[in-house]
């Protein structure tokens, strides 16, 4: 099982940030956090590197069953969603797949929860592919 779900669309990459948004916001996600990775690299260490941006997505609903479940999973929240330019025109899109890193943590309910987010990540990710 891999630890990610993915695909590579081709487009601008400001209008991939904006579709992902979108989806997610279909499936219940919000962002709370997007890091601009390229930014940083070149702020803090003068270094050039591709387009790549993380979004920090939340499902409000799923979060608040986990934090019951689990009071310290707060550690592996938000789900991240990365955005990264291939090559010109060419975008990954990959999302964390819960499943995996819910392993870790040996509880039951934790697993239903992360099944659940698991298809709905997976789900934006097939809709993104259906889009292109």
């Amino acid at each position: 099982m891999s630890y990610y779900f993915n695909t590579v669309v081709s487009g601008k990459f400001e209008t991939v940030i904006e579709s992902v948004t979108q989806l997610l916001k279909e499936e219940g996600f919000g962002i709370l956090t997007e890091i601009d990775i390229q930014k940083t690299l070149k702020n803090k260490l003068d270094v050039d590197f591709k387009k790549y941006k993380i979004l920090g997505a939340c499902n409000p609903p799923f979060a608040h069953q986990a934090l019951q479940a689990e009071n310290k999973i707060g550690t592996m929240l938000p789900c991240n969603v990365i955005v990264q330019e291939l090559e010109a025109g060419k975008i990954e899109v990959a999302a964390i797949n819960p499943m995996v890193s819910m392993q870790a943590v040996k509880n039951d309910q934790l697993e239903n929860i992360a099944q659940q987010v698991s298809r709905k990540l997976k789900q934006v990710i097939t809709n993104l592919e259906h889009e292109k």
